[in-house]
């Protein structure tokens, strides 16, 4: 197993959304490089993300940006949705360098092709940056959408589910 973040706007939605993909085991949401090492703080420059523990044998690193990049707008900064403010950046963080290096070299790949099929020279602004400080959320918020599948959510419902196995 290997664990990954990922920062893509509002938690409760991309925990929605990445807990239903094969190769995803586990996913907690988060705070993310935050300045302290408690959820009862004010704002301390943290971004809101998703843990996820991933069985790299089923699912790649580069797949999971893959998708990822489905459910967010990668050209937009601190924005996602509804949802405005550096808490809702995006980003890509880990303790692994190779994930990080991975990230990059897949993200710049990912720019290139969205430019050319767009006609654009636009600038993806997903962060990639080493894991500093992970802080879990409040029961209340993992696994919200599931519980509450009314509350607002920034990614369409014809995504949110889309992996989602039918039972």
């Amino acid at each position: 197993m290997e664990t990954i973040y990922f920062s893509g706007g509002c938690l409760w939605g991309v925990q929605e959304f990445m807990k239903y993909l094969p190769g995803v085991e586990r996913t907690q949401v988060g705070r993310v490089n935050g300045a302290t090492h408690s959820t009862k703080t004010a704002y301390d420059g943290y971004g809101e993300c998703v843990k996820m523990e991933f069985n790299p044998a089923i699912v790649s690193l580069e797949t999971l940006i893959d998708y990822l990049f489905e459910i967010i707008d990668p050209y937009s900064i601190n924005k996602q949705g509804n949802d405005v403010g550096e808490k809702y950046r995006t980003g890509i963080y880990s303790k692994e360098t190779n994930h990080l290096l991975k990230a990059k070299c897949h993200i710049e790949r990912l720019e290139n092709a969205l430019n050319d099929k767009n006609k654009t020279r636009k600038k993806v602004v997903v962060e990639v940056l080493p894991l500093t400080n992970y802080i879990p959320s409040d029961n209340e918020h993992q696994d919200r959408l599931t519980l509450f599948p009314d509350d607002y959510c920034h990614i369409p419902l014809r995504l949110l589910h889309k992996y989602k196995k039918k039972t």
